[in-house]
């Protein structure tokens, strides 16, 4: 591609008037069954893999198209699938530099494509084995935040039987802040209830609606929503995650982006 639509210099321009551009190779998503091998040598060594989970990966997985050497994909702020093209099926009408630029425009233009001539799937994760493995924790969850380190990730699994915790210290803003917890649902069949308590709620006998301090509920799959809470001094909180309870045995998992912004000042009236 280098040597030829990324040659064109109207390309280029497009490109970086309108895109964040990257790459990832198959390799580091283990797209390639016989490199797995080659994986497991490298996380020996202290090579850290890429993490799957990430709606990031999800979406790059779910674009993917099956036999593809290589796809170039187009996604949205949002991670929406916008546009593919495949590096074996560059003819008609994207072949050349000129057919390049149309299917970029065409994505941004959200007529997707190369995305008609079949339904696309995310790949689904297995959370259980996930949980079972290590690679996730579901519980010792710590988020501990201060003016040097506002922001934090948090990669986990909630169930239907009993909250998942995350202890959320923000006791270095002792002039207090808005906490702001944007949570994004996984893949599964279980929509999320996201609670946040105080940090001296004891559970699981004072984990009730009565004690929240503030609630996202009933977050669907795949779907993602915003909690945010003012607090006026440094404290300690409890964000308690959990399935709906007409859908016992299930599991699914979850990433909260957890954050503290400053407060607006009041205008006066």
């Amino acid at each position: 591609m280098r040597a030829g639509v990324l040659s064109d210099e109207k390309n280029i321009e497009f490109l970086n008037e309108n895109f964040i551009n990257t790459w990832i190779s198959n390799v580091e998503l283990e797209r390639t069954p016989n490199k797995k091998q080659l994986n497991t040598l490298r996380r020996q060594q202290g090579f850290k893999p890429f993490d799957k989970t990430h709606p990031l990966a999800q979406a790059i997985m779910k674009g993917w198209k099956k036999h593809s050497p290589a796809d170039t994909l187009v996604l949205s702020s949002e991670l929406e699938l916008l546009g593919r093209l495949p590096v074996n099926e560059r003819g008609a009408p994207y072949n050349g530099a000129k057919g390049y630029l149309l299917f970029l425009t065409e994505s941004l233009e959200r007529k997707l494509p190369g995305l008609h001539e079949a339904t696309l799937k995310p790949t689904k994760i297995d959370w259980d084995t996930l949980v079972e493995s290590g690679a996730i924790a579901d519980d010792d969850l710590n988020v501990v935040l201060t003016n040097g380190k506002a922001q934090q990730e948090v990669l986990s699994v909630f169930r239907t039987q009993s909250y998942t915790i995350v202890e959320i210290d923000v006791t270095a803003y002792k002039d207090g802040g808005m906490l702001s917890i944007e949570v994004w649902i996984g893949d599964a069949d279980l929509s999320g209830t996201f609670d946040l308590f105080s940090g001296d709620t004891q559970p699981p006998v004072e984990l009730v609606p009565e004690n929240v301090l503030a609630s996202a509920k009933d977050i669907p799959p795949d779907e993602r929503k915003t909690i945010n809470y003012r607090f006026d001094k440094g404290r300690v909180f409890k964000l308690g995650a959990i399935g709906k309870n007409n859908e016992k045995g299930k599991i699914n998992g979850f990433m909260a982006n957890i954050s503290v912004k400053p407060v607006p000042e009041d205008r006066d009236e």
